[in-house]
């Protein structure tokens, strides 16, 4: 995920580093730089072996453990991209349009992983100006749940993760977006992420519950309810 934050950050200008933190870089991502001897770089290989020892960098260069909060917000940012490509397969497979906007979403969450590698305590002016996050992602999540709830039924009970596969699989990437944000919000607190990006999952999950029950409804599927056990 670190890999893929880093590339994003680089894709909205971010400079790629030249001379020899050109060749440093290359060296940390598996690649070789080329010489008049050896001729053309080879494929740089998946692995790098950096973090071997149990650290990892973040985007700004800071060496950090790998249980360091960064990257664990980093981590169930990855797996929350997972669970809604996951879940637009199952809603593509029955035709729902909204999976272009998932696919907006996972963008998005691209660029909350540049935010997240890049700590404001170590970031330079170049990195805070391309890895910043606006509010507008914020308020367009707002209109789309505004969207799917004026089409909805009214909430009459406490709904339980179902009415089929895309609605199942909406409801766990709900989860662990919630999961998600619980990780970014002490980075926040702490001054190391942009408060927008807390800002930004929070409506996620807002629009991912929504979204399973437009998703339940429109393949007439039934949402299962809580019913309270007798004592």
């Amino acid at each position: 995920m670190l890999r893929r934050a880093a590339a994003a950050a680089a894709a909205r200008g971010l400079r790629r580093p030249r001379g020899p933190a050109a060749a440093a870089a290359g060296r940390r991502h598996g690649g070789e730089a080329a010489s008049p001897e050896r001729g053309p770089r080879s494929t740089p290989k998946i692995y790098t072996r950096t973090g071997d020892a149990g650290f990892s960098s973040t985007f700004t260069g800071e060496r950090r453990p790998k249980g360091d909060r960064i990257f664990e917000a980093l981590g169930t940012t990855d797996e929350l991209s997972s669970a809604i490509g996951l879940a637009s397969e199952f809603s593509s497979e029955k035709g729902h349009t909204f999976v272009e906007q998932l696919h907006k979403v996972q963008c998005m969450l691209q660029d909350v992983g540049s935010n997240i590698a890049t700590p404001l305590s170590s970031a330079r002016e170049a990195h805070l100006k391309r890895t910043s996050f606006s509010e507008k992602p914020v308020l367009e999540l707002e209109q789309w749940i505004d969207k799917y709830s004026e089409q909805l039924p009214p909430l009459k009970a406490f709904i339980l993760p179902s009415g089929g596969k895309s609605s199942s699989a909406l409801h766990f990437s709900r989860a662990v977006c919630r999961r998600a944000e619980r990780c970014v919000v002490p980075l926040v607190q702490a001054g190391e992420a942009d408060p927008n990006v807390a800002k930004y999952l929070n409506r996620l999950s807002d629009y991912l519950f929504v979204l399973a029950r437009y998703a339940a409804m429109k393949e007439g599927k039934e949402e299962k309810i809580y019913i309270k056990s007798e004592p």
